[in-house]
């Protein structure tokens, strides 16, 4: 069974490491800053979340198709934070 830590460190290497470096730079920024803080479900969210097509979760983030309803909030939450990073470059 994984650890909560070795939970997290493979969640923030798959932050890092997805199939497009445009995912890269909004999950892994938004990882090093949230997922250490996450509750058990917010991970579980999470989790399922870098599951998902990177394609797919960049045309949701950027409006371009509609966001499955399970992730509304928790993608509203990263484009927030990732538009919060671009504002201050």
């Amino acid at each position: 069974m994984e650890t909560h830590e070795a939970r997290i460190k493979r969640m923030t290497m798959r932050s890092w490491r997805r199939g497009i470096k445009e995912m890269d730079l909004i999950l892994g920024p938004y990882a090093d800053a949230y997922i250490a803080r996450m509750d058990e479900d917010a991970l579980s969210l999470f989790d399922t979340l870098l599951e998902q097509n990177d394609q797919d979760l960049l045309a949701m983030i950027l409006g371009q198709q509609e966001t499955l309803p399970q992730f509304a909030k928790l993608l509203a939450e990263v484009e927030k934070f990732a538009r919060g990073r671009l504002a201050k470059s």
